[in-house]
């Protein structure tokens, strides 16, 4: 039995990610790098040190506690080496203006159970329930598995949001104790997804298909970023995809693209590659919400 898992954070009363009012659990790690990421804190399957350099006095506490001189202040500015920073969580504490936050906290599967029950009240009252999201929940597929377990026997409904690439035996052992998926089709050509995620969809397309054999509840998830994924041909055999996959198919979510998470690539000394990307318009994006609705689909924008 897996004990423990890293989380970023419970973000409570969320009526975004499900039915009804919800937790959604954001764990650390992801195995795609996808350029439109908006939790790229969320990546690494360790500690994240976040730097705020709007909260910095330049007062250098911190390079004198950083390991192996990771921390240098270059023109009243904080930089992080952190390869070398082997010791972020002292580094954060060191800080007495608050600029620096660590992504990740560890949590044992009785205390992550115990936290989410406490609004047991308001998932029963409003039929929501709980929501493992990311990064990739299934890369701590036995963390989630334990905690689902203790929230179902709890009479709580728990949705998984992953993207499917993981190996069939690891997620169809933690969807015994799930009861909706919230699957991401990123694109369709494989060619284009490992340019624009590091990898390609075979596996994610393939679990898909097994989720829905097995007749588990699915919402499927189309993100759509101008100039990236946009083009017709592939939201179509998005689409064509999704209608294969039968009744499953619950729902059609179109999540236009945002920037709301591009001030985190700033705090992670990270490159921002969509800058000059715009934001996807109410149009297109109610458009392929009318596509989605021709094939019989209920949809929404935005989740």
């Amino acid at each position: 039995m897996i004990s423990q898992g890293l989380i970023s954070k419970v973000q409570r009363y969320s009526t975004k990610d499900g039915p009804g009012i919800r937790s959604t659990v954001f764990l650390v790690g992801c195995n795609l790098n996808c350029k439109w990421c908006s939790n790229p804190e969320l990546i690494s399957p360790q500690q994240q040190l976040l730097y705020n350099s709007g909260r910095c006095k330049a007062c250098g506490e911190c390079t004198k506690v950083g390991a192996n001189g990771s921390i240098r202040l270059v023109n009243n500015i904080s930089k992080i080496d952190r390869l070398k920073c082997t010791n972020i969580i002292e580094c954060a504490e060191c800080c007495p203006y608050g600029a620096y936050d660590i992504v990740g906290d560890s949590i044992t599967v009785s205390d992550l159970a115990g936290k989410l029950l406490r609004d047991k009240d308001f998932y029963d009252e409003s039929g929501g329930g709980v929501t493992f999201s990311g990064g990739e929940p299934c890369l701590q597929a036995e963390f989630v598995r334990e905690t689902a377990q203790i929230l179902r026997k709890k009479g709580v409904h728990v949705a998984l949001d992953t993207a499917g690439l993981v190996a069939w035996e690891i997620l169809e052992k933690v969807l015994e104790e799930i009861d909706l998926v919230l699957y991401d089709i990123k694109l369709f050509d494989s060619n284009l997804h490992r340019d624009c995620t590091g990898d390609g969809n075979e596996l994610i397309l393939d679990n898909a298909q097994r989720i829905a054999s097995m007749g588990k509840p699915i919402i499927i998830r189309l993100v759509l970023v101008p100039g990236i994924n946009d083009s017709l041909d592939d939201i179509n055999s998005r689409l064509s995809f999704t209608a294969e996959l039968g009744d499953a198919v619950k729902h059609v979510d179109i999540l236009p693209y945002h920037k709301l998470g591009i001030g985190k690539y700033k705090h992670l000394d990270k490159d921002y590659l969509l800058e000059d990307i715009a934001a996807c318009t109410h149009e297109f994006a109610q458009e392929v919400k009318n596509k989605a609705e021709c094939l019989g689909f209920n949809s929404s924008i935005g989740g």
